[in-house]
């Protein structure tokens, strides 16, 4: 172990003691790093066990309690240690590595020629330095209580008994294959006060070098970093330490500050370090490669795409088939053959997928029988101008299969790495926004029909041109169905048109259906969170929460159908007498109607070919950990191949779905919980990749047809609006465009320590954000307009986001944080 871990490593160690000299500055072993892997395994947020032998960060507290001291001699009291490793500080990319240093310039607390002997003696005239100077703002600061907190002993009752050692510092370390030897040349404290309102630097170089210890042989330079308690994450004491311990890893430079003779030169210094850590894209200098700078992410270059990238044709679907053939198999067998099964999560994920597939395909499909009067078809172009809609469905269906595959062909799918992660995480939250206004409007309009005293009729005033092309439901129910239902047109009816006339005003079912709503959100949204909770064995709450979706849509349901049977609530309608396969007679449209057909399909293709993308692009995310590879290319050929027969038996089209895809993917990972700075992240360890599921889920919507119209006609449509407020709750769970809005209205002391809170001025994060948004509302816009014709253009304001992501934001905001905000990590 210790001879893989070569090389310099930041640490925080325990504060020396005052015995024993056995190191010092010049007998510092420099060795070779290992690569990327090893310190990948240091500077990991969770040390190991063997890893814990590193000296990494010590915070010592001596805490005997009254009864110990005079049962135990001598004094004996208990020491705690905490121990953690720390990155260095990336100057190239975290933006407060900057601030911190220009804060500290800009009231320098420097003392050059110290000539104390003692620790405490030093600590004290850098604690007066910082009351003393001209602008401090700290009135009420107490220097003793200062130096109480700096050490271990403060607040012991054992008087000259106690362990002074100091409670928090960070000093450099090199792991070598003979043990842990310190860089005894200058040492960084760190404290935390409540009496102080802001945080101080003050930097102390000794006349000569200092024996203060084990470890601390040969002091020259001391750190003192003092900040109060609740600060933002990136501003924290230890932060502010990281910095500066950053900058004095590098012997070249301490021996510069040795040199140095007024404060000016002092900071001059500084200054050219600074800029020696930032050009990374330049090159390291020899004493800097020593160190863990592979801990230092560098963006990736992207070339931009060129026209012989799209040839030859067909290129993309081969790579595709070769890279995904071979793992084939693997996609039937893993987790059922072999030492490691996981047959039990495949058959949660099954019945989630199944559930979640099936109920919005309930709701969607009642949604546009009552729109399109019973048929999956564009009822309002044929009946505009006298057509045949099967046919026109049909003709429809097929210049969108043409298209994708002449999609698929030229390879246009690489045209989706020009979507930043910011601008799929908009769509992708338009796309919840679909569900959560569909549950909205529906509620609404039972309240409206229940509730009020006007009992009109709510047809839908405008029938949205994607709504006319017929986008149904099918197992993949997702953004285009949403779209259909939810936004480019108006919810549904309420009741069947048998029933109507029967129906009268009730109050209690306007209220039971926003219970019955509600409950479903908080018991599902309830047992998906419950895999977090203490209770029961963490086997039990992975069970619960992988079944969070069909335990509160069958509770709910047996609620409202059994347990409140006199209140009227509102059904789907199934009609047993439609014909479920009918091929549509091609021949008896007209060239002009086909040619119509042909642009509405044009536009259609592209709403497909972006979405089927997206969704891939999210499902294969890095953080997913996916290991078999993608098909973009293959699967948008397979998706116009089916859509073909799908058509021409006016059966709804299929495509990747948003958010069950990634949902999917989340269900069938094994998550860990890690905490980094007082937050906690869930990281996926890895995915079971595997076509079970979605095989099962298909075979189980399959059978779903004998339970036609009992018992899936017990489940009211409240349940299905609680549904849908689900799925948008969990798919924006780790949206990064909503967690940044929320920064908006968090203390800056609760922002997470994300890299881009690291690396980008906080103040441009939220112009980002707020650009973010007006994007979103201008999907909004053209997605949710009651006019057809500015639904039509959809898709092209999708497309448009390219070169406004491209050429107008970085005119606003720098391009280096733009793509640290793009980046993954």
């Amino acid at each position: 172990m210790l001879a893989l871990l070569g090389g310099f490593l930041l640490v925080v160690v325990g504060s020396p003691g005052y015995l024993k000299c056995d190191m010092d500055d010049a007998s510092e072993t420099h060795e070779e790093s290992l690569g990327e892997e090893a310190f990948d395994t240091v500077n990991s947020s969770i040390v190991s066990g063997e890893s814990v032998r590193f000296f990494v960060h010590v915070n010592l507290q001596v805490q005997p309690s009254q009864a110990a001291e005079s049962e135990l001699p001598d004094g004996c009291g208990l020491l705690h240690t905490s121990r953690k490793y720390l990155k260095l500080k990336n100057f190239e990319e975290e933006i407060r590595a900057h601030r911190d240093l220009d804060g500290f310039l800009d009231r320098a607390s420097i003392i050059l020629n110290e000539t104390a002997t003692s620790l405490d003696d030093v600590l004290r005239a850098m604690l007066l330095r910082l009351v003393h100077k001209p602008d401090n703002t700290e009135s009420d600061c107490n220097l003793d209580l200062l130096m109480a907190v700096l050490f271990t002993d403060a607040g012991t009752p054992m008087e000259g008994k106690a362990v002074h050692l100091l409670s928090d510092t960070i000093q450099g370390v090199t792991a070598t294959v003979t043990g842990v030897q310190y860089q005894q040349s200058w040492l960084c404290i760190i404290c935390t006060s409540k009496s102080l309102l802001k945080r101080h630097v003050c930097i102390s170089r000794l006349v000569r070098p200092q024996n203060w210890g084990e470890n601390c042989c040969e002091v020259r330079f001391v750190i003192l970093v003092l900040a109060p308690p609740k600060m933002k994450s990136t501003k924290t004491a230890t932060e502010v330490g990281r910095t500066f311990a950053t900058m004095f890893l590098d012997i070249t430079f301490r021996q510069k500050l040795l040199k140095t003779r007024t404060e000016e030169e002092f900071k001059e210094a500084l200054v050219h370090q600074r800029q020696l850590l930032t050009m990374m894209d330049q090159g390291l200098t020899p004493s800097l490669k020593h160190y863990s700078i592979s801990s230092i992410c560098i963006p990736k270059s992207h070339q931009p795409l060129q026209q012989k990238d799209f040839f030859p044709v067909g290129k993309g679907i081969r790579e595709d088939f070769a890279r995904r053939f071979p793992v084939y198999p693997l996609d039937f067998t893993d987790g059922i053959i072999g030492k490691n099964k996981a047959v039990g999560k495949f058959i949660t994920t099954t019945l989630f997928l199944y559930f979640a597939c099936l109920l919005p395909t309930i709701a969607f499909g009642s949604l546009n029988d009552e729109i399109t009067y019973g048929a999956i078809v564009i009822r309002g172009i044929c009946d505009d101008y006298d057509l045949d809609f099967n046919t026109f469905y049909a003709w429809t269906g097929l210049w969108n299969s043409f298209f994708l595959t002449l999609y698929a062909l030229f390879n246009f799918s690489l045209i989706m790495s020009l979507f930043k992660r910011s601008t799929e995480e908009i769509i992708a939250l338009f796309i919840s926004m679909t569900f959560v206004l569909d549950a909205v409007k529906g509620i609404v309009k039972i309240f409206q029909k229940y509730y009020g005293t006007s009992h009109g009729n709510h047809n839908a005033d405008h029938i949205s041109v994607l709504s006319l092309l017929g986008l149904g439901t099918s197992l993949n129910t997702s953004f285009h169905t949403a779209l259909n239902t939810s936004l480019l047109a108006n919810p549904p009816e309420l009741t069947s048109v048998s029933s109507r006339s029967a129906e009268h005003s009730s109050r209690e079912t306007a209220v039971l259906s926003l219970l019955i709503m509600l409950g479903t959100l908080w018991l599902s949204y309830t047992l998906y969170q419950f895999k977090k909770s203490p209770y029961l064995h963490p086997y039990m709450r992975e069970i619960l929460s992988d079944c969070a979706l069909p335990i509160s849509v069958l509770t709910f349901s047996i609620i409202s159908s059994y347990g409140f049977q006199e209140i009227n609530m509102s059904k789907f309608r199934y009609n047993p007498s439609e014909r479920l396969f009918k091929i549509a007679e091609m021949q008896s449209l007209s060239l002009g109607a086909i040619g119509s057909a042909m642009g509405l399909g044009f536009l259609l293709s592209m709403l497909f070919f972006i979405e089927q993308n997206l969704v891939a692009a999210l499902a294969n995310a890095p953080e997913n950990r996916l290991v078999k590879g993608t098909a973009y290319h293959w699967d948008l050929l397979l998706i116009a191949i089916i859509n073909t027969g799908l058509s021409l038996f006016g059966m709804p089209w299929i495509h990747a779905a948003y958010p069950h895809s990634p949902l999917h993917v989340r269900a069938l990972a094994v998550v860990e919980e890690r905490v980094e700075n007082g937050h906690i992240y869930e990281t996926i360890v890895n995915v079971w990749e595997t076509r079970l599921t979605t095989l099962g889920a298909s075979i189980l919507v399959g059978f779903s047809l004998l339970l036609l119209p009992l018992p899936l006609q017990w489940i009211p449509k409240p349940v299905l609006y609680g549904l849908f407020l689900y799925i948008a709750l969990t798919s924006i769970d780790a949206n990064q465009l909503f967690e940044r809005m929320a920064l908006l209205l968090k203390d800056q002391a609760s922002y997470p320590p994300t890299h881009y809170i690291r690396r980008v001025p906080q103040r441009k994060i939220h112009y980002f954000t707020g650009l973010q948004v007006l994007q979103l509302l201008l999907l909004c816009a053209f997605g949710m307009s009651p006019l057809p014709y500015m639904k039509m253009i959809f898709p092209l304001i999708m497309m448009a986001m390219i070169p406004i992501r491209y050429k107008l934001l970085p005119r606003i905001i720098e391009a280096k944080y733009l793509d640290a905000m793009d980046a993954e990590h």
